[in-house]
């Protein structure tokens, strides 16, 4: 398969798989099951970010310049997030951090959800994108990373379009319409980025950075609310799992 084509295929089944598992889980399991899905996405965000991502900008950019990229990238990540939570949070008690809570939504978390998730996927898709120019292993296990840590998401943003007055299927529509964002900046990003290989490791840096972010400052901290012995230990394997899934992936694809 060209390059193109498998951006096409992973930005448009990796979408649709995301929110397709989400869906499943959240009829089969309900919410229980999320932490075990969120315990497994930061081993494979983190994974990813440091055994493949962050090799591979490092191999074609300068050492000094990757790593402020990646602090860049952190806190450009942290401030989009103050934003987004501006636009979801209430005092206190947020609502894009808690999805499954009880209460009320008081009309506001549905259709805000829907255009935040669509622009993280269309990011998405731009370091999809990234990852595949620079080589076919590199994107695989990029975009694998991505689906384990937006099924969790798209889980909780699930959950908030059916608190909202979505119904079930208008629900699992909606969030897949999102989804096709992925494979628009996903486009956007091959063509424009085609031409302008030396801005490939940054984008790749940044990359990293999301990940990294996402998996210590939202996904991490919410693993702290259970500190019972059991429920620790089932964390620690489920991300080592993650990482190890991705150490996996990487050795089936090859160099």
């Amino acid at each position: 398969m060209s390059t193109l084509s498998w951006i096409i295929v992973v930005s448009l089944a990796g979408g649709a798989l995301s929110v397709l598992a989400a869906a499943a889980m959240t009829f089969a399991a309900g919410t229980n099951r999320v932490n075990v899905l969120i315990s497994y996405a930061i081993g494979a965000l983190l994974g990813a970010a440091f055994l493949e991502i962050l090799p591979h900008a490092l191999e074609h950019g300068e050492p000094h310049r990757m790593a402020a990229t990646v602090l860049f990238g952190i806190l450009a990540f942290f401030v989009l997030e103050k934003l987004v939570l501006w636009r979801h949070c209430h005092h206190d008690h947020c609502e894009a951090h808690e999805p499954h809570a009880g209460g009320h939504d008081h009309g506001r978390s549905g259709l805000l959800i829907l255009v935040g998730d669509t622009f993280h996927n269309f990011v998405d898709g731009i370091l999809i994108a990234a990852a595949f120019l620079e080589s076919t292993e590199l994107g695989i296990v990029t975009a694998l990373a991505i689906i384990a840590h937006e099924i969790p998401q798209e889980v909780g943003d699930y959950l908030i379009l059916l608190h909202s007055g979505y119904s079930k299927t208008k629900a699992i529509v909606f969030n897949l319409l999102s989804s096709l964002a992925t494979l628009l900046g996903a486009m956007l990003a091959y063509f424009a980025l085609a031409g302008l290989s030396e801005w490939i490791p940054y984008l790749l840096g940044l990359a990293a950075a999301s990940m990294i972010y996402v998996a210590v400052a939202d996904l991490i901290p919410g693993l702290h609310k259970r500190t019972e012995l059991k429920a620790t230990v089932q964390q620690v394997l489920l991300i080592g799992l993650g990482i190890a899934s991705i150490a996996l992936a990487r050795a089936l694809v090859g160099e």
